[in-house]
Parts: C-alpha cells; structure tokens; sequence
C-alpha cells in the first residue's frame, strides 16, 4: 500500500539494509524522491544501482559517511539542497543494540552507545531543520521498545534508547507548528542483529522459521513471530505521510504485542 508523498523529498539515515532500506524502497513507491546514507560505500552504491534501475536515476540520492560525522552530515544536507531543494521527511534509522549488562559495561561502552544514540538524532535535525521548517515536514524516529520497557541484558541500549525518547518528545513541541516529530519503537523485526543471531545459531541444521518461531515463542510475542523490515516501514512511511497530518509527539509501537505498559 504506497502513500501520498508525490512531489516530496525523504531523508533516510542507515538506509541500506534492513528497516532503512525497507523504508527507502516504499517511500520511492510512493512517490517521493529519497536521499539516504549508510557507513558502507560498496553495499551503499550497489543498493542504490538496483532503487536507480527500478525508479529512475533522478529519484535516488546517496552519499556514505557515519552519521556522528558533524560535517559530513552538514554535507549531506547541502547536497540535498543543492540537487532537489527541500526535504519534507526525515527518519532517523541510524544505530544498533548494544548486548550487555550493567556490570560488563564500560565506561567507554557508555559514552559511545549514548554518542551514537543520541547525536544520530541530534546532528541529521539540525542540518535539515531549515528545509523541513520551509515544506512543513515531519521527522520520524526508528526507536526500540527498549526505551519503556529495558531488558537487563541490554542495560545501556536500553537507557540510551530512554533518553532519545525524551528528546523527541521535547522535539515535537519545541518545533511544533512547523515541524511534526513522532517515533516508532520495534520489538523483535527479522532484519539486522536478529538475521545474524540467526547466521551464528548454535545448530545449523535449524531453519529461519523454526527458530524465529522459537525465539517468538520464548520472548513471549502474542502474535507468535518476529516483524517484517516492510511492516515496520509502513508505520514510518504513515507517520510522515499527510495522512498523519495531526499526529506529533506520538509513538506508534511495531512489536507484535509484545509490550507490557499501558
């Protein structure tokens, strides 16, 4: 199901893989043009190779840097404005988990996970700020479910992935009228860190169903199986589409029923 984003342009940080590339891909089939990055060059430009064959060389922008790289970031931002001149959408995708308890986790493991988890939000809204404020745009976050309900072995994930929720939340009003801010926390999507938890499981012989099924069943997921990258980027595609048009300061959960707060 595609949205209404004729005309627009869309930003997608971490855009090559996953929930990012997912997202990419139904924001072009909705019809907007998308500017996305990733640190992986060679993965960056043969994904985009493929976006550029099936939607036309003028509707995909990438460029490959880390996204807690303040000037490439800047640089970014004036390459998008310098080749379409607006942005009406930003995600924020950037940033993985982090496995470990409070008593293995470093000092340097803290001040890293809150770097990347909070200034991958931070340094892309900055930058694209003035465009957003001038289309009357909207920012969508990719969250976790961590941030309101931690789990102890991912102690410093989880408290990171609090404290960007609070930002967003501060975001919505600080930008509101102009600008709409809301997020998507995930539980268990099958892409990324589970597709290679599920490489390196300890029997090989298992398959992808039978073990994401096991996994869903012990987690105690009450749809019985992990999420799609696709329906994770139907949520963010809605949240930044016009149909959301009075939603901000919102967080839409994509986690099969896994959460347990109200």
């Amino acid at each position: 199901m595609p949205y209404d984003y004729d005309k627009c342009v869309a930003v997608v940080t971490g855009g090559s893989s996953g929930i990012g590339l997912a997202t990419v891909r139904l924001l072009l089939e909705s019809g907007a043009r998308v500017a996305f990055c990733a640190r992986n060059e060679s993965r960056l430009n043969e994904v985009a190779a493929v976006l550029k064959r099936d939607f036309g060389d003028d509707t995909v922008l990438t460029q490959a840097f880390s996204v807690l790289d303040r000037d490439a970031v800047q640089g970014f931002a004036d390459l998008v404005h310098q080749t379409w001149g607006r942005c009406d959408l930003l995600v924020n995708n950037a940033g993985q988990g982090r496995i470990s308890t409070f008593e293995d986790t470093t000092d340097d493991d803290w001040r890293a996970e809150y770097e990347l988890k909070l200034f991958s939000q931070v340094l892309p809204v900055r930058v694209f700020l003035p465009m957003l404020r001038e289309a009357g745009g909207a920012i969508v976050a990719v969250n976790s479910l961590l941030a309101y309900q931690p789990e102890p072995h991912m102690v410093c994930t989880s408290s990171a992935r609090a404290g960007v929720q609070n930002l967003l939340k501060s975001l919505s009003v600080e930008l509101a009228p102009e600008v709409r801010v809301n997020s998507v926390l995930l539980g268990l999507i099958g892409s990324g860190q589970w597709t290679r938890r599920f490489a390196e499981r300890e029997d090989q012989s298992v398959s992808r169903a039978e073990w994401y099924g096991a996994l869903a069943e012990k987690k105690g997921i009450p749809l019985g199986r992990l999420g799609e990258a696709e329906e994770a980027a139907h949520a963010i595609a809605f949240l930044g589409s016009r149909a959301a048009s009075y939603i901000t300061g919102a967080q839409l959960e994509v986690s099969g029923g896994l959460s347990r707060h109200i």
